[in-house]
């Protein structure tokens, strides 16, 4: 997996990573993480994960280079 500095996005004024991303950090599906994360949500900041809208999520598919990116849950954690 690509340094975690590079999975790191300016959005929102906040640093924020993919779910996808964490997911494939701590080597779980994505699902399961966000279950997770849904079912022990009063651990977490009350920022901790919020939803793209569907512009928020082209305009970030947009800055990928590769066209594969397969990002297909727009859930974004911070």
């Amino acid at each position: 997996m690509a340094r975690v500095e590079q999975r790191i996005f300016l959005l929102h004024g906040q640093a924020v990573m993919l779910s996808h991303d964490l997911a494939l950090m701590y080597g779980v599906e994505t699902r399961a993480l966000i279950q997770a994360v849904k079912r022990n949500i009063s651990r977490f900041p009350a920022d901790f994960m919020f939803q793209l809208t569907h512009e928020e999520h082209q305009n970030l598919k947009s800055q990928f280079v590769i066209s594969s990116w397969g990002g297909a849950r727009r859930a974004v954690s911070s």
